[in-house]
């Protein structure tokens, strides 16, 4: 038997985040077993926490989608870290924590019950191509003239990023995934004076069963890294996601002298035990 865990991360009221199964004391289990249950409970992402091999870590984790496994992902790696803390794991650090995983080791910080990791780098940036960019209008029924601006921000799951005027316009989208084949898209467009977030930001996954994510962490953090260099961003803000599909997702972003930091809340819905 295995403890079992489901989070609701980036939301601070359970059901408005985004769903993440994590399994317990998983050393023992093989990796189709693992992928067989990431399949099994068809969310986004589930974990496996795991004794860590590397002596500098915490603990070790293994991300499955329903389809293939992750280096690494945001929503994952917040959701994973409460549920090890609530089930007692004692990190060496009591402010940091180190998870080991495929991508390498990720530093996470705390600050109070508020958890928050270090962006990785991008391994992709740079300007998205004309042809590109036609099917991507095309696909999200808008015209190049709404896009601000676009770029590549990928830091793994391989992200376009497109901006647009405002987070109107940006709920208003309605994707043609037909389209959109082959991409990972984040859409994000600034919120009115009068709104308590600064962005709002929607991620599209075309090839894969849940096309529009909850709330994403990995897209946040480059998204982040992009508008504050460009000078769109102050260096500390919150992001709505998920309002499209009746969630409540908040993202702080700290681009602080050690990194930029992408933190949410996350609230544990269900505790019990996995026969696997």
């Amino acid at each position: 038997m295995h403890r079992f865990s489901q989070v609701d991360v980036f939301t601070d009221r359970f059901l408005l985040g985004n769903a993440l199964a994590v399994v317990h004391d998983a050393d023992d289990l093989s990796e189709d077993e693992m992928a067989a249950f990431a399949r099994w409970t068809n969310l986004a992402e589930t974990t496996f926490l795991l004794t860590p091999t590397e002596p500098s870590a915490d603990y070790r984790l293994r991300i499955f989608t329903p389809s293939v496994e992750l280096p690494f992902a945001g929503h994952p790696t917040i959701g994973s870290a409460r549920a090890w803390l609530r089930a007692g794991g004692q990190p060496a650090n009591h402010e940091r924590l180190i998870q080991q995983c495929a991508a390498g080791q990720v530093e996470l910080r705390r600050a109070g019950d508020r958890l928050a990791f270090a962006a990785p780098p991008l391994i992709r940036s740079g300007p998205v191509d004309a042809d590109d960019l036609a099917t991507i209008a095309r696909g999200l029924g808008i015209v190049e003239s709404d896009i601000v601006d676009s770029q590549w921000v990928d830091n793994g799951p391989g992200w376009v990023a497109l901006l647009l005027a405002s987070a109107e316009q940006v709920l208003a989208v309605e994707p043609d995934y037909g389209v959109l084949a082959g991409l990972n898209l984040g859409v994000v467009g600034p919120q009115p004076e009068s709104s308590d977030t600064a962005f709002e930001l929607r991620a599209f996954i075309a090839d894969r069963a849940a096309k529009e994510d909850p709330v994403t962490g990995s897209l946040n953090a480059s998204v982040a890294r992009w508008l504050i260099d460009s000078g769109r961003a102050p260096a500390s803000y919150v992001a709505a996601q998920g309002t499209r599909l009746a969630r409540r997702g908040r993202i702080y972003i700290d681009d602080a002298a050690d990194g930029l930091w992408v933190g949410g809340d996350s609230v544990i819905g269900i505790v019990g035990e996995l026969a696997l």
